[in-house]
């Protein structure tokens, strides 16, 4: 017997302990099951479960879940990721704590002391995904560090760099002078600030009674200035290209070029080129070849290229000083606020400089040709499709990658050096000496790059290295390409985009055929989450409360195409109602004696209305299926939920109750089986979004001999009948009419009526008297009869040619309703006209949000009808 209500807190533990017992996660690339394979996109080794993960890996689990029950063999492919600045500061801080350095203990037993980190606090997140039911094949759980993803690493670094497409370059990088190393772009946030935008004049060489006027907000790296660009068809200064002027301060001449960067509208029309300290500059003194003067050093301090009196200070701390002086020389015209973003590093918060400095890089723009056309071609396709215009727009303008870091952990660099400088790129330091004595004609030493690789890069080979890659393994054969890459959309230029290009090089085929990009968790009011609005959700403590099942189904619900996911307290209570709606209905069978019959064949079913649900069964179960297929999980859950809600329980378990407590047991039977077999394909196909659930009702209902995962996706198209199917899909549509024409004069829902039907064909008579139970049962019909002449004192509708009336003598106080109606009809009417007056007012249309807008429209033409309605009812009783 059931239990009053679903306690998940009392058997989320036991039921995933069973799945991992019996290894129901793990796929078996020996089979001759098709292969279906997903890499998650590996965690953080010191992360967290946060909300979007909890989105990002209940889509995952739904697909593997649902591929298993349609008999592929899935691979669902777990992992971590090694985050090297991430960890490499988290055991720095416990190291921090008992007064030692990083430095203290020199790099080899540094690295000992991450190792050991790792093993005992590490992949908590993993522990998390458990929690979540994640049926990934834990047992194949792989780290960016492991022995075989390092020696992937190694080797595909070794043959990009003798292909060329790793080299060492000096390029401007984002430098974080706290943590002291290279970090990228997804490690930068952008905080918005109102600034300064001061404006002074740069003096023509020979003529200083000549000017040109500069707009910056950083005067004090003017000391890095190499050139003045402005536009070829600006007027104003072309009478200024190829001269010099004169950097203020240090009068040192730099040349007036005329460069696409420089826009006559904004500004000046003049812009101080400092190509060692700007990404823009950068590329602006490339095309010119202008000199990089670097006037920073790693600590972000004002070096040895500034004058003496402003060495050794912070950017910020020589600026006033700087503009001090300018001033003094009379070249300061004026200054303006400037709305404007700052570069900080997401981990230390500190300044992120544009630093010029010796890095390794990949030529991506010559690997990016390949990726953008897999994509063209259909080869490998972004859900939503709109999503590769984004895509496109990155890869057709990237820049070379930057994958060097100034760090201990993470993959060390495998290119060593000879005293005199020369590289010397192998996979082993052995292999290294070999080639270093071959070149030199004798042994020599050599220093290995001190430098680690970007976390992205060993992330990029994801795909394929945690198959088994280089080796050629069963893994591999089977599961490569992968079927489907679930991300969001933040990380497209940072992980998809090097997935597409180094699977390519490496492997000459896409890494995935679909590539879903879902949502941004929001609050429920559509706000991002943020520490500082507090209004973040700990996933975890939203299982803790309302169950796990109900946090995902929550979060399927809305992931849809290019949506976003509004989650909060009232989503998940919603669905943990919903998940009680569920518990209910199964109990309801249960109390009913609604068992399996191993006899039943649904194909001899004789009541309509069995027929009827089976074939509307058959109908979600494959318009659910179509949804997942489609990454359409807003579309399957709310299919799941309309049939359930609506169909099943509103409907077919209302309708069959005049069966249960009557006297034909044939008709019992068959609908004891029936029930029973739509509560088992129900529980089956809700498995992929609330598996807790389905296994607890699956085991609890029947003796099983079988777990839910282990069984198929139902397939009963061969059960339809449309014809049934319409015939009482035509009936719950008269109960639906009659009942609405009772709450129009606000007949008691226990008042039972009399209906007359007048003109009602004999099909349509014959339909009504087959079903004569389910009407009075439904509708709360106590008579009712077939009628052409009219009739006084009723209140009727018209339904498909028909007049349904119903007789009000004795079943209301027609007066008190008439009264009734006539002050709502007043309310209504004052509502409508005072919104009218609003929604005319441009002062308002100008200042309310469209959402405002549209909700005070929509609610003033609801109201015009409700209006119409009544004045229709109120002419009735009249």
């Amino acid at each position: 017997m059931l239990d009053k209500s679903f306690n998940p807190q009392a058997v989320e533990a036991a039921i995933s302990k069973k799945w991992e017992d019996k290894k129901l996660f793990a796929c078996h690339p020996e089979s001759d099951k098709p292969g279906f394979c997903i890499v998650i996109p590996p965690p953080n080794v010191t992360g967290n479960l946060h909300i979007g993960h909890a989105l990002n890996n209940s889509i995952q689990d739904v697909l593997a879940r649902y591929k298993r029950m349609k008999g592929f063999d899935v691979l669902w492919q777990p992992g971590m990721d090694h985050a090297g600045i991430a960890t490499q500061m988290v055991v720095e801080r416990m190291l921090g704590k008992q007064g030692i350095s990083r430095h203290d203990l020199g790099r080899e037993k540094f690295v000992e002391k991450v190792w050991e980190w790792k093993q005992e606090y590490g992949g908590q997140i993993l522990n998390q995904l458990h929690r979540l039911g994640c049926s990934a094949d834990w047992d194949r759980t792989r780290f960016t560090m492991d022995d075989g993803l390092s020696r992937a690493v190694r080797q595909i670094f070794v043959q990009m760099y003798k292909d060329g497409l790793i080299y060492k370059d000096k390029r401007l990088v984002n430098w974080d002078s706290k943590l002291q190393t290279a970090i990228s772009d997804l490690e930068v946030v952008q905080k918005e600030t109102v600034g300064k935008m001061w404006y002074f004049k740069y003096q023509v060489e020979k003529d200083p009674s000549e000017t040109i006027m500069i707009g910056t907000t950083r005067p004090e790296t003017l000391f890095g200035d190499t050139a003045v660009a402005v536009s070829a068809d600006d007027e104003r200064y072309k009478h200024l290209i190829g001269k010099n002027v004169l950097i203020p301060i240090i009068n040192k001449p730099i040349p007036v070029v005329a460069d696409e960067h420089a826009d006559p509208t904004k500004g000046t029309g003049a812009v101080k080129i400092t190509p060692a300290h700007d990404f823009n500059d950068f590329e602006v003194g490339k095309r010119h070849n202008l000199p990089m003067v670097n006037i920073l050093d790693r600590f972000s301090k004002l070096n040895e290229n500034v004058p003496e009196k402003y060495r050794g200070m912070e950017p910020l701390e020589a600026r006033p000083l700087v503009l001090e002086d300018i001033k003094a020389l009379g070249l300061y015209d004026h200054e303006e606020d400037n709305p404007m973003t700052i570069p900080h590093g997401d981990r230390s918060d500190v300044i992120i400089e544009p630093w010029l400095t010796d890095q390794w890089f990949v030529d991506t723009p010559k690997l990016a040709a390949t990726a953008i056309e897999v994509i063209e071609n259909g080869e490998s396709r972004f859900v939503p499709k709109n999503w590769e215009n984004g895509y496109f727009e990155w890869m057709r303008h990237m820049q070379p990658w930057c994958i060097s870091r100034q760090l201990w952990w993470g993959h060390r660099i495998p290119v060593w050096y000879a005293p005199d400088g020369t590289q010397f790129c192998e996979i082993t330091e052995k292999e290294a000496l070999r080639a270093a004595e071959k070149y030199f004609g004798h042994p020599v030493e050599l220093t290995q790059d001190p430098d680690v690789l970007d976390t992205w890069f060993s992330s990029g080979l994801w795909a394929f290295s945690t198959l088994g890659w280089p080796d050629e393994t069963p893994e591999l054969k089977k599961y490569y390409p992968t079927s489907v890459l679930v991300t969001g959309f933040d990380i497209i230029p940072f992980w998809v985009a090097r997935m597409l290009m180094m699977s390519m090089y490496v492997m000459k085929q896409v890494p995935f055929k679909d590539i879903f990009i879902h949502g941004l968790v929001r609050d429920e009011h559509g706000q991002k989450m943020s520490k500082s609005k507090g209004n973040g959700i700990d996933p975890l403590q939203m299982c803790d409360k309302y169950g796990t099942d109900a946090v995902r189904y929550a979060l399927l619900a809305q992931a849809g195409h290019g949506r976003d996911v509004l989650v909060g307290d009232t989503t998940i209570e919603n669905a943990r109602n919903f998940i009680t709606k569920i518990w209910n209905a199964v109990k309801f069978c249960e109390m009913n004696n609604c068992h399996l019959d191993p006899s039943f064949n649904p194909g001899t079913i004789r009541l309509t209305l069995n027929k009827w649900i089976v074939t509307r069964l058959a109908e979600a179960v494959e318009k659910i299926g179509a949804a997942i297929e489609t990454y359409s999980f807003n579309d399957a859950t709310g299919t799941l939920y309309h049939f359930i809600w609506g169909t099943f329980c509103d409907r077919y378990l209302e309708a069959i109750k005049p069966i249960f407590y009557g006297s034909n047991p044939e008709d019992q039977a068959e609908t004891r089986a029936t029930v029973a077999l739509v509560r088992d394909s129900l529980l089956q196909v809700i498995q992929p979004f609330m598996p807790f659930l389905a296994e607890t009702l699956w085991t609890e209902t029947e003796t099983r001999s079988q777990m839910i995962m282990e069984t198929t996706w139902p397939e009963l198209k061969a059960y339809k009948d449309e014809t049934a199917a319409k015939q009482i899909d035509w009936l719950f549509d008269l109960i639906g009419a009659v009942r609405s024409v009772r709450a129009e004069v606000n007949i008691p829902a226990a008042t039972k009526i009399s209906l007359k039907i007048k003109g009602a064909t004999a099909d349509q008579q014959d339909q009504i008297q087959n079903q004569a139970v389910l009407i009075q049962t439904l509708a709360r019909v106590e008579s009712f009869e077939f009628a052409n002449e009219p009739i006084t004192g009723v209140i009727s509708e018209v339904f498909d040619g028909m007049t349904l009336q119903i007789p009000l003598l004795g079943v209301i106080d027609v007066e008190a309703e008439k009264a009734r109606l006539i002050k709502e009809i007043e309310n209504q009417s004052a509502f409508v006209e005072r919104t009218k007056i609003q929604l005319e007012n441009q002062a308002f249309i100008a200042k309310a949000p469209e959402k405002i807008v549209s909700a005070k429209r929509l609610s003033m033409e609801e109201a015009a009808k409700s209006v119409e309605k009544m004045r229709d009812v109120l002419a009735h009783l009249s």
